[in-house]
């Protein structure tokens, strides 16, 4: 029995972090209500789930409902993020950031009030809305954690790519000059070039 329950734990936590990071992703689109649309459709997707995990017979009109009810103070909060989008270019990146850790807090949120509901048990007939907003507006600061800490994980491991690309290319550049240092080594051993030109052309190619 206690085997069971840590499968659903775990199953569970992964499917919350799945639609977390979903959500974040979606929180980037730049075009405003297009990525509330998306984020929308990624949260009730993660309660079907949950609920599938759980057993409970799932309801997709009283899961929009709920997932409007819960997220209206977040959604304020997203607000001024979206806002911001309309600003050409720079806006929807950083309107896109803004949103994106905000997205992914609230269905952080959603998704572990929806797991202790169903884990204690219940379904959707009885659901106890204040119960459920006041176990997401716990969670959703945490899910900020949770997502500004991802999002920094992902900015670190997209400049370690950087790097590694730019050593690449350094290093390919690095190949590149030994070779021509070379072939310049046999034309002044050949006599077509004098010393006075090899050693121009070699400061030439070292200037990197």
């Amino acid at each position: 029995m206690d085997e069971i329950k840590e499968i659903k734990k775990n199953s569970s936590e992964l499917i919350i972090k799945n639609h977390m990071i979903w959500s974040m992703g979606a929180g980037f689109i730049p075009v405003p209500l297009l990525d509330f649309a998306a984020i929308s459709y990624i949260q009730l997707d993660m309660i079907r789930q949950l609920a599938k995990l759980y057993e409970v017979d799932f309801k997709e009109t009283e899961g929009k409902a709920i997932i409007t009810s819960l997220t209206s103070a977040g959604l304020a909060k997203a607000g001024a993020a979206r806002a911001i989008k309309f600003i050409p270019v720079i806006g929807s990146y950083l309107g896109g950031v803004a949103t994106a850790v905000l997205s992914g807090a609230s269905t952080y949120a959603i998704g572990e009030a929806f797991k202790r509901h169903f884990d204690k048990g219940g379904t959707f007939l009885d659901i106890d809305l204040n119960s459920l907003k006041k176990m997401y507006m716990d969670k959703f600061e945490k899910g900020k954690d949770i997502a500004e800490d991802f999002s920094k994980a992902q900015k670190e491991k997209e400049h370690i790519v950087e790097e590694v690309e730019k050593k690449r290319e350094n290093l390919k550049t690095t190949d590149e000059i030994i070779i021509k240092l070379k072939e310049l080594g046999e034309l002044k051993e050949q006599g077509v070039i004098t010393k006075e030109e090899f050693s121009k052309m070699k400061s030439k190619l070292l200037e990197f």
